[in-house]
């Protein structure tokens, strides 16, 4: 692995990504956006609000950063753009690294400007620290970013990958504990939820919410999302092969 390779692979994607300006802006504001229309959804009651905000901090960057990753890095194979990396000299982890780098840049973007508007602007009460937020919003689109690139490899067209959405990452919603405790759910249910990269998302907001210190539900929560990308990202490298 070149650390050159991989940063001039991080910088082509970045520059790819600066004139696609929807991309750029359903990245960057959909985010916030969309918690101005929920605080507005719950004007009337704004403690609902401010249950569910930094929860949806969460899920939002996740939803994202899996749709534009899958989109784009499938859009690299079939316009033959992968297939030439895959021929020169950079290796496979270069170029997924690159790919990773770039995205979690975006990443971090997106988390910063969507905390601000949840912390300032809407004043939503958090009992952990700013830092810790962000950080699993960040992880959040991490963990999107990485599961968009492993599923794009199974994909023939943007209307495929797109598909993965409904069948992948809303039955995910419904059973996080988003809308329910998942203690009250179906016991099927539940054991479906303790599998799903999500159901920890949600998990690790609610404890920085609630908990002004670094729990160890916490730290677990962190080290789950940590394993799903890193385990993602190498199921990438894998699939990242001329076909």
């Amino acid at each position: 692995m070149s650390f050159k390779r991989t940063f001039a692979t991080m910088l082509r994607v970045l520059k790819q990504l600066r004139h696609d300006h929807r991309t750029l802006a359903l990245i960057l504001f959909v985010p916030s956006i969309l918690l101005i229309i929920l605080s507005y959804v719950f004007e009337q009651n704004s403690r609902v609000f401010d249950g569910i905000a930094p929860l949806i901090l969460g899920i939002i960057p996740f939803t994202l950063m899996f749709i534009v990753t899958s989109v784009a890095v499938l859009r690299e194979r079939t316009s033959g753009t992968l297939e030439r990396l895959l021929i020169s000299p950079a290796s496979r982890l270069d170029i997924l690294f690159g790919y990773a780098g770039a995205f979690a840049l975006l990443a971090f973007l997106q988390a910063s400007i969507a905390s601000f508007f949840t912390i300032v602007v809407f004043n939503v009460p958090i009992a952990g620290s700013t830092v810790s937020l962000l950080t699993i919003a960040v992880l959040a689109g991490m963990l999107g970013m990485s599961l968009g690139l492993f599923f794009s490899a199974y994909a023939k067209n943007e209307f495929q990958a797109v598909q993965f959405m409904p069948a992948f990452v809303l039955p995910q919603f419904l059973t996080c504990g988003l809308f329910t405790p998942r203690d009250d759910m179906a016991s099927f249910l539940r054991y479906f939820s303790d599998v799903m990269p999500i159901t920890y998302v949600v998990e690790a907001m609610k404890e920085i919410k609630t908990h002004t210190a670094w729990t160890g539900n916490l730290s677990f929560d962190v080290a789950v999302i940590v394993g799903f990308v890193m385990v993602a990202l190498i199921l990438g490298a894998y699939s990242l092969k001329p076909r």
